[in-house]
């Protein structure tokens, strides 16, 4: 049976991933996004939106009076770590009070369930162990904390008025819609895949890899890469898996590699070289996350493009097809 669902920030990267999802198997979504990140052509055609930011309680009021919703899928946020460095009361008032925001807006307009868009930079670690979910929680910077705020608020607001929640944990999401349809296109870019890419291409100046100085294997920061489609499959497994109870999964494939190590696959994959240079480390990055996914995958979960090329070869395909993103 056909569901709706409301998606904030369902124009941006892996807001819109899922809404081609959800429309592929027959569902209704409704994306709500102010438009500074997002983009208007990522939208598919058919798929309503409305244009409103989140601190426009009245504008949320009216967009979930609408219902009656499954779900809110929320993804709209500030995402860039280094910018919440310099400015972190921003990061906190945007993303966390936003979300509380919304999160009471869904109480009171009797929303049943409520999946969240959070992040690895809850955690500070080092090392190449996998992170578990009980992992001690450790923001490394404003853009964590700021998700762990919302984190604590979907607690109180399961306990206190039993709104079911998930908490999706991404560990850097990457690659783009294998179909062709969708990509990555952020203003700036600030993720490592698309500017290696880029670099490759020509199109913009050398990368800068920055920290060489890291407890890893070659010094430089280890993440788990996990691509977008894949997580958009979770998100509507997650949906379901509610029926039993309130969610936080972390989201990886269980395999780190070095900022080095994803410039040589996108030279495998491109038959090109990443021009890049070296430089000091940046505030806020933590050496290694990688995910513990166990919960996820007993779930029902099975990520179809876990190979790191297979997951820069369609972020190359993208970006080689469309060489201004959405502004083609």
């Amino acid at each position: 049976m056909p569901r709706r669902f409301l998606v904030t920030g369902g124009a941006g990267y892996v807001g819109s991933h899922l809404v081609a999802a959800l429309c592929d198997r027959g569902d209704t979504a409704v994306v709500l996004d102010n438009f500074h990140i997002g983009h208007r052509r990522a939208v598919p055609d058919g798929v309503r939106t409305i244009d409103a930011d989140l601190s426009n309680i009245a504008a949320v009021d009216d967009a979930l009076s609408d219902g009656p919703w499954d779900a809110v899928f929320h993804f709209a946020a500030l995402s860039q770590v280094g910018e919440s460095m310099r400015e972190p009361l921003r990061y906190l008032l945007e993303n966390g009070g936003n979300g509380m925001r919304l999160i009471d807006a869904c109480v009171r307009h009797g929303v049943g369930r409520f999946v969240l868009s959070s992040t690895a930079a809850l955690f500070n670690a080092a090392g190449d162990d996998p992170i578990p979910e009980d992992a001690p929680i450790d923001p490394n910077s404003a853009y964590g904390e700021s998700k762990w705020m919302i984190e604590r608020a979907l607690r109180w607001a399961s306990q206190v008025h039993g709104l079911r929640y998930a908490c999706l944990r991404y560990f850097n999401a990457a690659g783009a819609d294998p179909q062709g349809r969708l990509g990555e296109d952020h203003r700036p870019e600030t993720h490592l895949m698309p500017l290696a890419i880029d670099a490759a291409l020509g199109r913009r100046p050398p990368l800068v890899v920055f920290g060489t100085d890291y407890p890893t294997r070659d010094g430089t920061c280890v993440r788990d890469y996990i691509h977008v489609t894949d997580l958009a499959a979770a998100h509507l497994l997650a949906f379901e898996a509610m029926e039993h109870g309130d969610i936080r999964w972390n989201l990886g494939n269980g395999a780190g590699y070095s900022v080095l190590e994803v410039l040589q696959a996108v030279e495998r994959v491109s038959g090109r070289p990443v021009p890049h240079v070296l430089a000091e480390r940046r505030p806020g990055d933590a050496a290694s996350l990688v995910a513990s996914a166990e919960p996820a995958l007993k779930a029902g979960w099975q990520p179809r493009y876990a190979a790191l090329d297979d997951i820069v070869r369609t972020a190359f395909q993208w970006r080689l097809a469309h060489p201004n993103g959405y502004g083609n």
